[in-house]
């Protein structure tokens, strides 16, 4: 069973950069079956997609965030990461982690989620 674990400050200052880190266990990232994503959920809003990272570190990114956002892993500690830069009270919201499916591209398995606040 693949789990994911989401770690990190729950509260950041305006623009600082964010970090979070997403623990994999039960599955490998290196894998060429599946993409590893992040997505969050303003307060009262639907989820956005942000990124994702593939089996060979190859990551791609929502067009809103590609100038912030900076998606990498850790191939030993079977981690990836999201640094989101200069970040705002806008990106307030529960960051998830998951795991994207191949080939029909759907979330199989979601993280718990993390509350981040952005504020001074």
């Amino acid at each position: 069973q693949v789990q994911l674990q989401e770690s990190g400050p729950g509260l950041v200052k305006p623009s600082q950069t964010l970090s979070l880190t997403c623990t994999v266990s039960g599955g490998s990232i290196t894998t060429n079956n599946n993409y590893f994503t992040w997505i969050r959920q303003p307060p009262g809003k639907g989820l956005e997609w942000m990124g994702a990272i593939g089996y060979s570190g190859s990551a791609y990114y929502s067009p809103s965030l590609k100038s912030r956002a900076s998606i990498s892993r850790d191939t030993s500690k079977n981690q990836f990461t999201l640094q989101l830069s200069s970040v705002t009270p806008e990106d307030t919201a529960v960051y998830y982690c998951a795991r994207v499916a191949r080939p029909a591209m759907v979330v199989d398995y979601w993280g718990q989620g993390t509350q981040v606040t952005v504020s001074s």
